[in-house]
């Protein structure tokens, strides 16, 4: 059964950006609501998109660690 992830308002992905920058950490239920907000039919603002990219490009480094 594949699992679906509803899309969080913009107020809510505005915070869970500014709580993984703040704390350098992200955990799944976070990542996946980014992906989702990504994917979404909805259209996120350019800042937004543009930080979700940052978060992403983060992990890659280390910068930002996965945490379950």
């Amino acid at each position: 059964m594949m699992k679906t992830f509803e899309t969080q308002p913009k107020a809510s992905v505005e915070s869970i950006l500014e709580r993984i920058f703040a704390i350098r950490q992200i955990n799944r239920t976070d990542q996946h609501t980014l992906m989702a907000a990504l994917l979404s039919k909805d259209s996120l603002s350019e800042k937004d998109q543009r930080q979700i990219n940052q978060v992403y490009e983060a992990i890659q480094k280390g910068i930002i660690r996965i945490v379950d």
